[in-house]
């Protein structure tokens, strides 16, 4: 126990010793994402040299998540990681391939208590919130994520089973994990339904999640931040590697056709039917 104390008594006073230094580091590397930089309009600045791009945009675009899912419950819950959608907004605008709109409920209702404002007479006059200037979104764009199983039978469960014996030894190893995510993003066209494209990405990273169990929930302070920021890099890595997937099938995307017109019965007909392809049939 005098271990456990003086050890993050010991981190704690290193921690502060370098709060106390002059400046701060911006722009680390080691803290960076692969959805680092900036973009504003067409323009991006420091943007991954691997995401792909387009020499033309192709319609407006709105992120829409899932947030009843068992992946989001899973990512907010036992990862602590926030939403995809700021992340998966950034990468599609460096990418020049889709102009994205606003479609969050916090978003909606920003743009809604500006009209509200407008319409009371509480703005400015020439403040031009009147109707029709909202833009379509053409296209919308679903994450998921499929996260790995943790090490249930593997070396660190079987070490941690030995903790009264091996004391911080079997802690450390028992929080020992192999993290894996596999995320898909699926494009869907908002006039007609149809999917348009889908792209599966995938990433992975040891990590060593061990400073919560060794230091306790308090004496580890912001310690376990750092779990959250080598899964959070994790997922970005993998959601970067579907939109390259994505981007490469739809930067020359072909509509796929069906005879006789989408949504009209299609080609499997049935014996007594009225569509197209039932007509076809021998009578």
């Amino acid at each position: 126990m005098s271990y456990r104390v003086l050890t993050a008594g010991s981190v704690l006073l290193a921690l502060g010793a370098c709060a106390g230094m002059p400046g701060v580091d911006m722009g680390n590397q080691g803290a960076k994402t692969v959805a680092t930089g900036s973009a504003g309009g067409s323009n991006s600045v420091n943007a991954n040299s691997q995401l792909e791009r387009c020499g033309e945009t192709l319609g407006t675009l709105s992120v829409i998540e899932d947030q009843r899912a068992p992946w989001y419950y899973q990512l907010r819950n036992e990862y602590k990681l926030q939403s995809t959608v700021p992340l998966i907004r950034l990468l599609v605008q460096q990418s020049n391939c889709f102009v994205v709109v606003e479609r969050s409920d916090r978003g909606m209702n920003a743009m809604s208590r500006e009209r509200n404002l407008d319409a009371s007479g509480e703005m400015r006059g020439g403040s031009n919130f009147g109707r029709g200037q909202m833009v379509a979104a053409d296209f919308s764009l679903n994450p998921s994520i499929s996260f790995s199983q943790s090490d249930a039978g593997g070396v660190g469960a079987a070490l941690s089973g030995f903790g009264r014996s091996l004391g911080m030894l079997g802690a450390v190893a028992g929080s020992m994990k192999f993290k894996e995510a596999s995320t898909t993003l699926t494009l869907v066209d908002n006039r007609s339904g149809v999917q348009l494209g889908a792209a599966e990405g995938s990433a992975s990273k040891t990590d060593f999640g061990a400073w919560s169990s060794v230091f306790g929930s308090r004496g580890g302070g912001g310690l376990g931040g750092y779990t959250n920021t080598a899964e959070g890099k994790v997922l970005a890595g993998a959601f970067a590697d579907a939109y390259n997937q994505l981007v490469g099938s739809v930067r020359n995307y072909q509509a796929q056709e069906v005879r006789g017109g989408l949504g009209t019965g299609g080609r499997l007909g049935v014996s007594g039917g009225s569509t197209p392809a039932s007509r076809e049939l021998p009578r």
